[in-house]
């Protein structure tokens, strides 16, 4: 299975996202923006702002950038007003994807993910035609070497629901979104850092590909993760390491 080890994708793209770095932000800049419209500008009272808030810190963001969008979103003034949208369909060998969007045109965002779809070999599906293959759920993963004992007491104390452990050694930590925050702060006080946390769409069963369905399945997610209004990808395809 070296082909498909779970830490090197993981670390493949933790770099696509450092190398997109002005995108990202540009991502969580709506995020708050959204999340301070939709429950407040106070992040102790706003689970989502709060989320949103620690993201635009994890991405080192200045703390002025991350105010104006909280104002801006509270206010519900000075700027686009942006819908949730999210977008399922199929890539190589039947893998699902999900495509979630936040947009200020509806139009031109599913004009732009048909398009990515068609020109890389996947296609579009009706609503709910993949999503019940994902878990909405809070991740994190930790890296090989973490102490197992110690990630498992935290976050079972803390609520998460599942601790598992691959052959590699990456700790992987499922939790209910309504107590991420919670965990999230009690691995901080722990001192446990995870390479990855977020509120995420977890494949229930992986997808294997390898050789070209691979290549041409990494090239319909990047073309996807590439556009503006796209927030996130999520898909159960399991790639062969590329590049």
């Amino acid at each position: 299975m070296a082909g498909h080890s779970k830490w090197a994708n993981i670390q493949h793209r933790k770099g696509r996202q450092d190398a997109k770095r002005g995108k990202l932000w540009t991502k969580i800049i709506r995020e708050v923006t959204v999340a301070a419209r939709a429950g407040g500008a106070d992040p102790d009272a706003n689970p989502r702002l709060r989320m949103a808030w620690d993201k635009a810190m994890d991405a080192n963001m200045p703390k002025d950038n991350i105010q104006r969008a909280i104002t801006r979103g509270a206010g519900g003034a000075d700027g686009a007003n942006y819908d949730e949208i999210r977008y399922e369909g199929y890539g190589l060998a039947g893998a699902a994807i999900i495509v979630d969007c936040m947009t200020d045109n509806r139009t031109r965002t599913v004009a732009d993910v048909r398009h990515a779809f068609a020109k890389n070999g996947g296609n579009m599906g009706q609503e709910g035609s993949v999503a019940f293959m994902f878990q909405h759920c809070g991740q994190f993963i930790f890296a090989p070497g973490t102490s197992e004992d110690q990630v498992m007491e935290v976050a079972l104390d803390a609520g998460a629901e599942d601790v598992v452990t691959d052959e590699e050694g990456v700790i992987e930590v499922i939790c209910p979104i309504p107590v991420f925050s919670k965990v999230r702060a009690a691995f901080q006080a722990s001192g446990l850092l995870p390479e990855m946390a977020d509120i995420v769409m977890k494949p229930t069963n992986d997808v294997e590909l390898t050789g070209d369905d691979a290549i041409k399945m990494q090239k319909l997610l990047d073309a996807l993760e590439a556009l503006d209004d796209v927030q996130e990808v999520y898909t159960n395809a399991s790639m062969d390491e590329q590049g």
